[in-house]
């Protein structure tokens, strides 16, 4: 469901899995629907009942405006089909809730589609946490910030649409931490307000009993856009982009780990980042594509065991960063200079 850009990265990653296919398209434009169906020998609908009824269609993948997911996974679910929901599953919690309930009672599968928890460097670091390499994790760092212009019309300031840079942004280094580090304690924060009222930048501060996350995004800038571990005995950092990081980087000393995190991504920034030095070494996650497929493959055997929920993006998770964000936008904004 949807023929935007995500979804054109999500059905060219299909590609790469043998064992799936495409058999429909969804769009509230016919248009648009045989325009992306024709490329991919599928069916086009501009009706959503049509479309969930189609017996060829084992699974949804939602990739609609922001405002549409949660609406279009309870049809889905409705209609007895598994649903992977394009991130931000929903704008508020208690949507998630509900698509977590009607999938229980239906016997459904539903999951958000947070697919940088799936990719092999975000396996690796828990991996390597689990096996105690930086010892006991103290502090997670993280920036995501890509730079938009406020135009008229763009979704990424709509609050009509689900915009604002925790909804685009901050549910990738929200997502993460509470993949590595469970639910915090605590919340804290500040954001700035973008023209149209949504968040232009948002700071988010998560506190645990013996750790804190320090994580932010923003459409004000382009950020370095890592993902800092730091550890009793190390630090592990998912190099630029993080969403889709292809590389992982161990330092033992986490404060020459906090100086490298800093630096931009500047060429010269790259080439200190690459000179070898002791007790530290960058290990490379590369894969095809765009690392969409990854958490298609989890989707697909989660379904074929009979699974309503997966272990590694469990609805509970999904509810629990927008509870982290609702917490922080029912703030005042900060003042802008």
């Amino acid at each position: 469901m949807g023929t935007g850009a995500i979804a054109g990265l999500f059905a060219a990653d299909l590609g790469l899995l043998p064992q799936a296919h495409i058999a429909a398209v969804h769009s509230r434009s016919q248009d648009n629907a045989q325009a992306f169906a024709a490329r991919l020998s599928a069916t086009a609908y501009d009706d959503e009942a049509a479309f969930l009824a189609d017996p060829a269609v084992e699974a949804v993948y939602i990739a609609t405006p922001n405002h549409l997911h949660a609406a279009q996974a309870l049809k889905a679910i409705a209609a007895g089909k598994p649903v992977l929901i394009e991130k931000p599953i929903a704008l508020n919690s208690g949507d998630v809730e509900a698509i977590a309930q009607a999938a229980r009672e239906r016997g459904v599968f539903a999951m958000e589609a947070l697919w940088s928890r799936f990719l092999p460097a975000v396996r690796a670091v828990r991996e390597r946490i689990a096996a105690g390499r930086i010892g006991e994790v103290r502090r997670i760092r993280a920036d995501l910030s890509y730079i938009h212009r406020e135009e008229p019309g763009s979704r990424f300031f709509d609050p009509a649409l689900g915009g604002g840079a925790a909804f685009d942004l901050g549910v990738y280094p929200l997502s993460l931490t509470l993949h590595l580090l469970g639910e915090p304690q605590a919340v804290s924060g500040r954001w700035l307000a973008a023209a149209s009222g949504v968040d232009l930048r948002s700071e988010f501060r998560l506190d645990y009993p013996q750790a804190v996350a320090e994580l932010s995004c923003g459409f004000d800038r382009d950020g370095t856009n890592r993902l800092l571990i730091e550890g009793t005995k190390g630090a592990l950092t998912l190099e630029a982009p993080f969403l889709k990081a292809q590389r992982l980087s161990f330092d033992a000393d986490p404060g020459r780990a906090m100086t490298a995190y800093g630096r931009g991504l500047g060429l010269a920034a790259r080439l200190l980042d690459r000179i070898p030095k002791p007790g530290r070494s960058t290990e490379a996650f590369a894969f095809p594509g765009n690392g969409l497929q990854f958490q298609a493959e989890a989707v697909m055997a989660a379904v074929w065991a009979g699974e309503t929920s997966c272990g590694t993006m469990p609805l509970s998770e999904s509810a629990a960063v927008l509870r982290i964000i609702e917490s922080l936008l029912a703030q005042p904004p900060v003042a802008r200079n």
